[in-house]
C-alpha cells in the first residue's frame, strides 16, 4: 500500500526521527518516504554492558520521534529507549514521541488468577512516561486496554491494510471463499474482523494451554474440509501454537495453510517449530527485524509498515486524523 510523503517543508524541518539499534532498516526506509535523514546518535556501550547514548545533531525546540521496538533483546532495547528519551528531554526537545512498532512486555498486562506477579506492561508504561515520553505510538497492541496504563495519547496502528492488501493477492475466485482462522478464543474478533474485508468464511480452533509458550489445539469449530486456510494472530513468538493449530487443520482436511500476523517475534525454537509445520507460508511484517536464520527460512515472508508509518507520523506532526487511514 502506497501512502502521500511529508512534504520537505517548515513543518517537517521541526520534525526530527532518531532510531536505537532495534529497527535500524525500518528506521531507514521511513525517513526515507518522508523524505527526511534519521538525526545522528550514538548508541553503543561501556565495557561492562551499560548503554551510553548521546545525539550529535542539534535538538533544542525540535520534536522528536524516537522508533525503537522493545525486542530482542528485550531489556537491552527498552533502556535504549528510555536513555535516547532522556537524552533528548534534557537536550530541550520541544515533544518526544515514542514509536514502538513492537510494544515488548505487552502480554503481562493483568495477574492471572491472583499470581503474585507484576503487571509488567504497566511498569513499562510508568518508566517510559517518566523519562518524557510525551506519546506514544505502536503497531497492533497486543492488548488495546494497555493503553489505560498511559497517561499520555497513545496511537495505536493497525498492521490490516497491509495484511490485507497481500492476502487478497493469495487467492483467486476459483478457489472459492477462504477460512479465516483464530489459533484462540481470544483472537475472534480480529479474525472476523478480518474476514470481513476479504469475504472468508470463519472458524475457531479450541486451545488449551498447559504453560507459558506451550499450547494444545483441541478441536476445530467450523469447516475448513477442502478449504484454504488463512491463521491470523498479532504475533508469532515460539510458533507452538502455529504448528499444533495446522496439524489440526491438515487432519481435518485443509488444502493451503498460511498464516498471517504482524510481530514475528520467533524466539525459542519458532524456526524449527514452523519448518516442521504444515504451514505453507508464514507471513508478517517488519516491526522486527528477522534474525539471519529466519530471513534464511523458506517459509517466512516480511511486508513492510514503512509506507504505513511514514503516513500516520505525518498525520500525527501536522495534527490530522489516522483513524481515517483504517475506515
Amino acid at each position: 500500500m502506497s501512502y502521500p510523503q511529508l512534504r520537505d517543508d517548515n513543518a517537517n524541518q521541526e520534525m526530527m526521527l532518531v532510531t536505537g539499534n532495534a529497527n535500524r532498516t525500518l528506521a531507514k526506509n521511513v525517513a526515507a518516504r518522508m523524505l527526511m535523514r534519521l538525526t545522528r546518535l550514538e548508541v553503543d556501550r561501556f565495557t561492562d554492558g551499560e548503554v551510553r547514548v548521546e545525539f550529535e545533531d542539534h535538538i533544542r525546540g525540535k520534536d522528536v520521534y524516537i522508533l525503537q521496538s522493545i525486542a530482542t533483546p528485550v531489556n537491552t532495547s527498552l533502556m535504549e529507549l528510555m536513555l535516547i528519551a532522556d537524552a533528548a528531554r534534557r537536550g530541550s526537545a520541544r515533544s518526544v514521541t515514542a514509536v514502538v512498532p513492537y510494544l515488548g512486555y505487552s502480554r503481562q498486562d493483568r495477574r492471572p488468577r491472583g499470581n503474585r506477579t507484576p503487571i509488567s506492561a504497566a511498569v513499562v508504561a510508568d518508566l517510559l512516561t517518566a523519562v518524557g515520553i510525551s506519546r506514544m505510538v505502536t503497531v497492533d497492541v497486543h492488548a488495546e486496554q494497555i493503553q489505560g496504563f498511559y497517561r499520555i495519547p497513545f496511537e495505536n496502528i493497525y498492521a490490516s491494510p497491509v495484511l490485507l492488501g497481500d492476502m487478497t493477492r493469495q487467492f483467486n475466485a476459483a478457489e472459492g471463499k477462504p477460512v479465516m482462522i483464530s489459533p484462540d478464543i481470544g483472537g475472534v474478533a480480529r479474525a472476523r474482523a478480518m474476514a470481513t474485508q476479504v469475504e472468508a468464511d470463519l472458524a475457531i480452533i479450541d486451545k488449551r494451554r498447559s504453560a507459558a509458550n506451550v499450547a494444545e489445539a483441541m478441536h476445530i469449530i467450523g469447516d475448513v474440509a477442502d478449504r484454504n486456510c488463512i491463521l491470523i494472530d498479532d504475533m508469532i513468538d515460539t510458533a507452538g501454537t502455529l504448528r499444533t493449530a495446522s496439524e489440526a487443520l491438515r487432519r481435518a482436511g485443509a488444502k493451503k495453510i498460511l498464516a498471517y500476523c504482524t510481530h514475528l517475534v520467533l524466539s525459542g525454537r519458532a524456526i524449527e517449530n514452523i519448518t516442521e509445520s504444515h504451514i505453507d507460508e508464514v507471513v508478517g511484517t517488519d516491526s522486527l527485524e528477522l534474525s539471519k536464520e529466519a530471513a534464511l527460512c523458506s517459509k517466512i515472508r516480511c511486508l513492510s509498515v514503512a509506507d504505513l508509518l511514514a503516513e500516520s507520523l505525518s498525520r500525527i506532526h501536522g495534527q490530522r486524523s489516522i483513524g481515517s487511514l483504517f475506515i
